[in-house]
């Protein structure tokens, strides 16, 4: 079959199957192209817990399908790739977690919604890239308080708030693509070009940007801006939507290399199949999903 073909076979199985294609920004631009929505990993999930589709088609990687799975427990939520992960929240496991907490009795836990489902269980709050820093500040500055997976983005959040914390050894293996050179390169040749990085990003890339930013937030600063050239410091599928969007702006990726495979393994055709055979199921158990939720809940109060 062409791409036309597979297509039209998905959007005939998705109106049979009642079922809603979510896309992540940093998907194939094919797959963004035929998704009923696109977004960050969070926003994707409660758009749709929102919505009256009984099968959720998540194109993204494995602890995004989870989220879903535990804002929509009476949904069908399928990963059309089981092999979608995310190396970063493969760095930290509860068991960890568990060890690191009895190191520092009495100790806040923050979970990155960039993380399994078992760890936000463990953990007391979660956050997300654009609320990181509202949910540090939030913190008892009394106690503690241990900042996972992600070092980076829980080194922004430290800096913009002076809260110490207890920073785990994690880090997105695409972000750490994107270097100093590579933006102070892009600068010189576009010096009119505002830079918008990702806080996942190394302090010293941070630093050179006008703007570090969640996807979301690139998206916003983007329409708003009167700049007319961007270079953009993260996955480089979020280039995509953002041309779309901005069909008379110019985005750069500060680094070619800033590709994660794991968002680029699903397919048009693993989706079909997807669809075909409802499979392959993200089921979040029901004591872990509770106790992960109160973690998602309670960064939703703080907002």
């Amino acid at each position: 079959m062409n791409k036309q073909e597979i297509t039209e076979k998905i959007l005939h199985l998705k109106k049979e199957r009642n079922a809603i294609i979510l896309a992540h920004n940093y998907q194939l631009g094919e797959i963004q192209d035929l998704a009923d929505f696109t977004g960050d990993s969070l926003g994707l999930s409660q758009t749709a817990a929102t919505t009256e589709a009984e099968v959720i088609v998540f194109c993204g990687v494995h602890f995004m399908a989870e989220t879903a799975a535990m804002l929509s427990p009476h949904k069908t939520v399928l990963l059309p790739n089981p092999n979608a992960g995310c190396p970063m929240a493969d760095m930290a496991t509860a068991e960890q977690l568990r060890q690191e907490k009895k190191k520092h009795p009495g100790s806040q836990v923050v979970c990155y919604v960039n993380s399994t489902a078992e760890v936000k269980a463990e953990s007391d709050v979660c956050c997300t890239s654009s609320n990181a820093v509202n949910v540090v500040k939030s913190l008892n500055e009394k106690q503690s308080a241990i900042f996972l997976p992600d070092q980076y983005l829980g080194t922004y959040a430290a800096t913009k708030t002076k809260r110490n914390l207890i920073l785990w050894p994690g880090y997105c293996p695409v972000h750490m693509q994107i270097g100093v050179d590579d933006i102070k390169n892009l600068k010189t040749r576009y010096p009119e070009a505002e830079v918008l990085v990702h806080p996942e990003c190394r302090p010293e890339v941070i630093a050179l940007a006008d703007y570090a930013l969640s996807t979301d937030g690139m998206l916003k600063r983007a329409r708003q801006s009167s700049a007319k050239e961007f270079i953009i410091g993260t996955e480089i599928g979020m280039l995509h939507r953002l041309k779309k969007e901005n069909p008379e702006k110019i985005f750069m990726p500060a680094s070619e290399k800033a590709v994660c495979t794991d968002m680029k393994i699903i397919t048009l055709e693993k989706v079909l199949w997807s669809l075909e055979r409802m499979e392959f199921r993200i089921i979040v158990p029901p004591s872990i999903q509770e106790k992960a939720v109160q973690a998602v809940n309670r960064m939703l109060e703080i907002l």
